[in-house]
């Protein structure tokens, strides 16, 4: 150390020293600028620029090497040889632009290492040489360890030196990278000079050129000029190279700060606003004060700061160098716009990483006309395509997946128009399609598109569905295409023409089909001479099914007989549903043992049980035949006189087929007449009430009467109600006479001198029409007879058709305060399921058990049945038919309440006389 001092302070002429200092300076800050320079530029040009900053530093550093020598101990030095001068600055500055050149190639710490290796060798080199060129009058020793320390001196400080002036840029860094070069080449020089030992002798002349230190003055002075003139190359070109960098950035500045459209603006590293510009202030509501330091995070709502949306998005700008997005983005007054956003990582030439830009545009406008546009696109029932005039999908909606059973990346913008046909080819084909049909039906499209107005397609496919394709040429030559499923318009309208002439239920042929069918075979069989069978079906128990099992069941059970029909036609044959439980058929024949063949086969089909879910109903049917040309000469005639016969069939025990015959006619004509003087019948005075006493069968004390219904025709006389009341039902007119009776017998029962109760029976028509309740309220409120005074009387086959129903008009007839009786009790439907529905007032046993009684002990029994059910709910039971003291005898051991009958007395006009002469009695209405 203190030998590297002397040789500092006391070998050296200061002021030459001084001069090396400041042309070592000069020389490192213009290497250092015209390394970056070199960085900067590219193929060639860096070549160049690293060839002048090699040979710059290279002289810079052989200038201060010889110029430090001039100064040391002129006393003994004599001059300088040439050629050694000369090849030390040779390889000074070939070295140090070698290693220049290798570190620009890479970042590589072990690369740049190498290259200051180099650099280090080339210097050491050169100060070596240098000291081989010097003519002393002595000779010296060189220390090996002062050798080997200045070389490490001249190689150590350049990896700091080309990391600081190549991977930066900031002053600071150039400072210290020309700051390094210095103390390295003076390290290397004084190290050196130190382990320099000088030993008295006389040198023996050289061979070579000597320079006088005047003329190695003038060399290094002619090498310290380059250096300047390099320092001021580097000067001016730093200068102009910062004053272009500043023009650059006061233009973009000025354009980016003008921009009031879209928010642009600087992040930190951290993430926090380094510049605002006059559109974030104008979109986002911060002055540039208030924005300047603010977290990316300000402008998010609070639900994406928890879930750490703006983090990530910088950090995936930060690894992926460009994020973008859309999204909900926050004003200052707490509003918020649709924004599309994009951050880009911004790095320097060196690849530094320096912050963000973030640019933000208010989307807001065209978010909602999008929406807008996509609300219209997918709610359309309708597929959509638009294509360009290239024949390249622009836009379409989803609806054109779904009708092609596809996803919608199957179809993304720009999938050719010849693509698309192909797709709905496969589709409608199910498979693969040549060539040949996708050319065809490309032309036929392009057809429609190539129409001024353009054209409609109508494509089936595989599964029956169909679609309506059109095309509405643009005038940029491209066109709109709209894709509408018609299948379910075509389904429908197929619908309503089957349904037009078919039954819904069975899908068999309805009234108006089978009589066009029969309509056109019996024009046809006149010509040929044919005969041709109208068959006429009704089914037997149909109603007990929808009463016992459910409509559901019965249209099942109508189905699969509608299904044994259909099966078994054969050629000339036909049938259909008229409605309800009737069907028709019709048989075109030759010979009697065709048609015979052919109601054998119905018949058979509609007597086979049908089994169901485990239930096997049993139905037959009633049938009917009328033959073309012998029973009618025209549609209505034969399907008329095919229904008599069905009728007659239906009435005839055993007898399931029946043909029509003439004598048909004449019942039927009977059953007219009674129907249409049964019109006028109350008009006439032609009805007239009988009534027949009610006792009490332990005491005979009279509780009331029964209204019993009589007509005398003017020209038939006395008419049974057992043949009347029937037709009255069927045509309707009982509700009027029904109201009649019950109007009648409600102000004869006001007029008698006992409060005796008056019996009515209900037909299960009446008590089905939807006026009943009025007709019954009317009656009493117009005779002013009390509630408690009236019994209504109604046998169980009114429950049959709707039992709900019935009740529930029941139970509001009681609530007025009328007795309800159940008439006929023990025949037909008894049951104790309507005993239980029901509050009776009373139970009636039909007469058959107690005329019977005497001779049948069932009878008697039944009847012992009957009163203990009574005894157990509470109703009083009346028994009916009472003829003789032996049935009383019966009914007062049995303990029955009430009974009427002819040992009591026939029925009579006046309860209120005395006479009891016998009267022609007929019946009574039935219920």
């Amino acid at each position: 150390m203190f030998d590297l001092l002397s040789c500092v302070q006391n070998e050296h002429d200061s002021r030459l020293l001084g001069l090396a200092i400041a042309v070592c300076i000069i020389a490192a800050a213009s290497t250092v600028v015209l390394l970056r320079q070199a960085r900067n530029a590219h193929g060639a040009e860096r070549t160049r620029w690293v060839l002048v900053a090699g040979t710059a530093s290279g002289f810079g550093t052989w200038a201060t090497h010889f110029i430090a020598m001039i100064g040391y101990n002129s006393s003994i030095v004599k001059g300088y040889e040439l050629t050694p001068t000369l090849l030390s600055l040779l390889v000074v500055a070939g070295s140090i632009s070698t290693g220049f050149a290798i570190a620009l190639r890479s970042q590589d710490w072990r690369v740049r290492w190498f290259a200051g290796g180099i650099i280090g060798a080339g210097v050491a080199a050169m100060h070596y040489i240098g000291m081989a060129a010097v003519e002393m009058s002595a000779s010296y020793h060189l220390s090996t360890g002062y050798v080997v320390a200045s070389v490490i001196a001249a190689i150590g400080p350049n990896f700091p030196v080309l990391s600081w002036a190549i991977d930066r840029n900031d002053r600071r860094s150039g400072v210290g990278a020309a700051g390094l070069i210095v103390l390295g080449i003076f390290s290397l020089h004084f190290i050196g000079m130190a382990g320099i030992t000088l030993l008295p002798s006389r040198m023996p002349p050289s061979t070579d050129i000597v320079l006088s230190s005047f003329g190695l003055a003038l060399s290094v002075a002619a090498a310290a000029a380059f250096v300047l003139i390099m320092g001021m190359v580097a000067a001016i070109v730093r200068g102009r190279t910062k004053a272009a960098i500043d023009a650059n950035a006061r233009e973009f500045k000025a354009l980016i700060q003008g921009i009031s459209d879209c928010a642009i603006y600087m992040l930190s590293t951290d993430g926090r606003v380094a510049s605002w510009n006059a559109g974030a202030q104008r979109l986002k509501g911060y002055t540039q004060d208030e924005a300047i330091g603010l977290e990316l995070a300000a402008f998010y709502s609070p639900e994406e700061r928890e879930a750490g949306v703006p983090a990530h998005d910088i950090e995936t700008a930060r690894r992926d160098g460009i994020f973008n997005a859309q999204g909900w983005r926050y004003r200052k007054d707490g509003s918020r716009f649709w924004a599309h956003v994009t951050i880009e990582a911004v790095r320097n030439e060196y690849g530094e990483f320096q912050g963000f830009a973030k640019i933000t545009r208010d989307m807001t406008r065209m978010k909602e006309d999008q929406e807008r546009l996509e609300a219209a696109l997918s709610n359309m029932h309708q597929g959509l395509c638009l294509f360009d005039s290239e024949e390249r999908l622009v836009l379409a909606n989803g609806r054109v997946a779904d009708m092609f059973r596809a996803a919608p990346e199957d179809f993304p913008m720009g999938t050719p128009f010849e693509l698309l046909v192909r797709h709905v080819l496969v589709e409608r084909a199910g498979g693969e399609v040549n060539e040949s049909l996708v050319a065809e039906t490309l032309a036929r499209h392009r057809a429609c598109i190539l129409q001024p107005n353009g054209g409609t397609l109508t494509i089936p496919f595989k599964n029956d569905s169909t679609l309506s394709i059109a095309h509405r040429p643009r005038p940029d030559g491209g066109w709109v295409t709209t894709f509408d499923d018609t299948t379910e318009r075509r389904n429908a309208q197929k619908r309503i023409e089957f349904l037009a002439l078919h039954d819904e239920l069975t899908g068999l042929p309805n009234r108006a089909h089978f009589h066009d069918a029969m309509k056109a075979v019996l024009t046809q069989a006149t010509d040929q001479g044919h005969k041709v069978a109208a068959v006429g079906i009704d089914l037997d128990r149909f109603k007990e099914v929808n009463d016992a099992h459910g409509h559901a069941m019965g249209d099942a059970v109508l189905q699969e007989l509608a299904g044994r029909l259909s099966r078994l036609l054969r050629d000339e044959e036909f049938v259909g549903r008229l409605g309800g439980d009737e069907f028709a058929a019709f048989k075109v024949y030759h010979d009697r043992s065709a048609l015979d063949d052919f109601i054998a086969r119905l018949n058979e089909k509609l007597s086979a049980s049908v089994d169901l879910d485990n239930l096997s109903v049993s139905l037959g049917a009633s049938i009917g035949v009328a033959i073309y040309p012998d029973d009618g000469s025209n549609l209505e005639q034969i399907l008329n006189n095919a229904d008599l016969a069905m009728y007659r069939a239906k009435d005839a025990v055993g007898q399931p087929v029946c043909f029509y015959e003439p004598s048909m006619d004449e019942a039927v004509r009977a059953r007219r007449v009674i129907a249409s003087d049964l019109r006028e019948a109350i008009d006439r005075a032609e009805l007239s009430l009988a009534y027949q006493v009610q006792k009490s069968v332990r005491s005979g004390e009279v509780r009331g009467y029964e209204a019993l219904l009589r007509w005398k025709h003017p020209r038939d006389g006395w008419v049974s109600p057992e043949e009347f009341i029937p037709i009255a039902e069927e045509c309707g007119e009982i509700v009027r006479i029904g109201e009649w009776v019950l109007r009648t017998a409600c102000k004869a029962a006001v007029s008698w001198s006992k409060p005796w109760r008056v019996a009515v029976n209900l037909s299960p028509v009446q008590l089905m029409h939807v006026d009943l309740i009025e007709t019954v309220t009317g009656a009493l409120v117009e005779s002013g007879l009390p509630a408690s005074r009236l019994e209504l009387e109604i046998t169980e086959t009114a429950f049959i058709s709707d039992k709900t129903r019935a009740l529930h008009i029941l139970r509001q007839i009681k609530a007025l305060g009328v007795s309800i009786a159940i008439d006929d009790f023990g025949t037909g439907y008894s049951s104790l399921d309507t005993l239980n529905s029901f509050p009776f007032d009373k139970i009636k046993i039909d007469k058959s058990f107690l005329l019977d009684a005497e001779t049948s002990h069932q009878a008697r029994s039944i009847i012992r049945a009957v009163l203990a059910l009574g005894r157990s709910l509470k109703v009083p039971v009346l028994a009916e038919g009472l003829e003789n003291d032996a049935q009383l005898r019966l009914l007062k051991d049995e303990c029955c309440d009430e009974a009427q009958g002819y040992l009591w007395g026939r029925p009579i006009s006046n309860p209120e006389q005395t006479d009891r002469s016998p009267q022609l009695i007929i019946g009574k209405l039935a219920g």
